[in-house]
């Protein structure tokens, strides 16, 4: 089922959508060296950068968190690092995994997310962090966070929020957002690519996004929801048939696919233009 983006769209069962507006191509490398981070428009909450190796985090709160965030990252990713140590197949699993008792909170929210969407628990590693990290900074006296890793985005605030689409070379990457209301916050909102981006991925879509209450789940649905739009069928099947297979994964709250020039949504979804 077609729809008008002159008006949001918040249906259980959006369909899939041609999008005429051209922009112009936003190259791979774009996504590494976060030029999509540029566009944002919050001015009303303190920005703070966090880099530890792969961990690379933008915060938005009402002060500069950028110290606590730092030891919390370090923290968190210790944390998974010894681990993997004990356990080296974690970290290369494919398959879901169950977490030994006394593994840490962490962990064991990655391999729930992970038995949830039929994947391995790096694949929600991103999301984790971000969740975490956004979590421990609301138990210590802020009152609103909003933590992106990599793509994957934690969200606490008492407003409104939008979060932009990056998809690539898509024409409609950083055209079209999800509106976010601020009485279903906490929320996770998480992007897997097919054609951007470092992380492993089996399918060809420019960005699948998924929004959950966990963080964790939603990027773990992401990359699963990512691997299913493959080469062998067009973009409508494509994108029909990822979006019947996110309908089934328990926690799951929406889903935006954006293959090309299509975009399909279902779920509790504000889709809107942008711009």
């Amino acid at each position: 089922m077609g729809y008008n983006f002159n008006e949001p769209c918040n249906s259980t069962a959006c369909g899939y959508a041609e999008m005429s507006r051209v922009s112009k191509p936003r190259p791979p490398e774009s996504f590494v060296q976060r030029e999509y981070r540029a566009v944002s428009k919050e001015t009303t909450l303190v920005s703070s950068l966090v880099r530890i190796k792969d961990t690379d985090l933008q915060i938005f709160s009402e002060r500069d968190v950028t110290e606590d965030a730092k030891a919390l990252a370090l923290q968190y990713r210790l944390q998974i690092e010894s681990y993997i140590q004990k356990h080296p197949g974690f970290e290369r699993a494919l398959l879901p995994l169950k977490a030994h008792e006394l593994a840490p909170a962490i962990v064991k929210d990655m391999c729930a997310a992970g038995l949830k969407t039929g994947i391995g628990p790096m694949a929600s590693v991103a999301g984790s962090i971000a969740e975490f990290v956004g979590v421990a900074l609301l138990k210590s006296g802020c009152r609103e966070v909003i933590v992106e890793n990599g793509g994957d985005v934690y969200l606490h605030r008492d407003t409104d929020a939008t979060v932009a689409i990056f998809a690539g070379d898509s024409p409609l990457s950083m055209c079209i957002g999800v509106k976010l209301k601020a009485e279903r916050m906490p929320l996770g909102v998480c992007t897997s690519s097919g054609t951007v981006g470092h992380s492993l991925s089996f399918g060809v879509a420019d960005s699948v996004t998924v929004i959950s209450k966990s963080t964790s789940l939603a990027d773990s649905a992401a990359t699963r929801l990512g691997n299913e739009v493959g080469k062998n069928l067009s973009a409508e099947a494509a994108i029909q048939h990822t979006l019947e297979l996110g309908k089934s994964i328990e926690g799951v709250d929406g889903i935006v696919v954006v293959l090309g020039d299509k975009v399909g949504a279902v779920g509790d979804v504000e889709l809107i233009r942008l711009g």
